[in-house]
């Protein structure tokens, strides 16, 4: 049994965290995620959780790395600004191989920029933000409903795979309010038999640790932490695709865009142009796949972005280059009108710069 009720995105993702069994919140306000702090702030001590403002950005995701190395579920949330900050600690994190949820609902840049929406820190979350060799499982919604659907499954593959895993929207995902259906019961925990939970002279203490001052077992480490990420690539990429079976455009968006796009495709259709769309709802890992798939009968691509192009790169690695990429963009808060993703489809179906 479920209940559907009409919720802000930034609300969604909270009352979802807390019904996957998240009871530990640390974070640090800034717009435009902060609706999803006060809501933890309000709900929190009500069942028996911990909310916590912290003194910055920075001390937020140690605490995170405290609760997680605890055995806990454990989140923190931030707008770009405040997750640059944050890359430190979510690099230390990965180093020791701990779960934890990263919320980064996305606001204009470089610098402090704007409070409107952005979807410009896809290389930060997707080639590693923080120092070192590692990834984050990143997912990407574009409803009110996939805010709290992907919140959850972001909790139980950041347990599966031992690894942080990241919820990246848009501002106008935080802010949009829609109908959504919560689930009523909270999961069941995957056992953690390397937590720091006390030993009771049982069994032999547990070190949840980044440092390895031996090169051999550093190397060792990293190795190993790959061929899990070789995993996570195999059994986890998600994406929607959208009449791509015949289409010699594939647009590939997520997030905001993606609903522009998929207007822009249903009317590109409607004037005679094979249209498809490629929605990566994971984008680490990457749709590789999806997009090799869709480069053997497309004649090219449309990188529909609020960004200058960050995600063209995987597009074009993915189609082993074998198709021309063309970009679709709005940048500084601004969000492409379907207009203009049909003007890019067109000249992209056309052949035109």
């Amino acid at each position: 049994m479920s209940e559907k009720v009409l919720m802000k995105g930034n609300e969604a993702i909270a009352e979802a965290a807390i019904r996957a069994g998240c009871r530990h919140y640390f974070g640090y306000p800034i717009t435009p995620q902060t609706e999803l702090a006060a809501y933890m702030a309000k709900r929190m001590p009500k069942i028996g959780g911990t909310f916590l403002q912290a003194e910055s950005e920075i001390a937020a995701i140690n605490m995170v790395y405290g609760v997680s190395a605890a055995g806990k579920r454990v989140m923190t949330s931030s707008s770009s600004p405040g997750v640059s900050l944050k890359q430190e600690g979510i690099s230390y994190i990965a180093g020791a191989d701990l779960p934890a949820l990263i919320v980064n609902v996305q606001r204009g840049g470089p610098g402090l920029g704007g409070i409107q929406p952005s979807q410009s820190d896809y290389f930060q979350a997707t080639k590693g933000g923080g120092h070192g060799d590692y990834h984050l499982i990143v997912l990407t919604p574009a409803s009110v409903q996939e805010m709290a659907d992907l919140t959850g499954l972001a909790f139980e593959l950041a347990d599966k795979y031992r690894m942080p895993a990241m919820l990246l929207a848009d501002g106008t995902m935080g802010q949009m309010m829609e109908p959504v259906e919560l689930p009523e019961t909270e999961p069941e925990f995957i056992d953690k038999p390397w937590a720091l939970t006390g030993t009771d002279m049982k069994r032999e203490h547990n070190i949840v640790n980044s440092l390895y001052l031996v090169p051999e077992q550093l190397e060792k480490t990293n190795f190993e932490r790959y061929e899990r990420y070789k995993l996570v690539e195999e059994n986890e990429t998600r994406y929607e695709s959208f009449m791509t079976e015949d289409a010699d455009v594939c647009v590939v968006a997520f997030g905001i865009a993606a609903r522009v796009s998929k207007n822009a495709v249903v009317e590109a259709r409607k004037q005679g142009i094979k249209a498809g769309l490629i929605r990566p709802i994971t984008v680490w890992p990457f749709p590789k796949k999806a997009i090799a798939e869709a480069a053997k009968t497309s004649k090219a691509f449309v990188s529909v972005e609020l960004s200058m192009g960050q995600m063209i790169e995987d597009i074009k690695l993915a189609s082993d280059c074998s198709r021309p990429v063309y970009l679709c963009n709005r940048v500084g808060g601004m969000i492409p009108s379907p207009e203009e993703v049909l003007e890019s489809i067109k000249k992209a179906a056309g052949g035109n710069e």
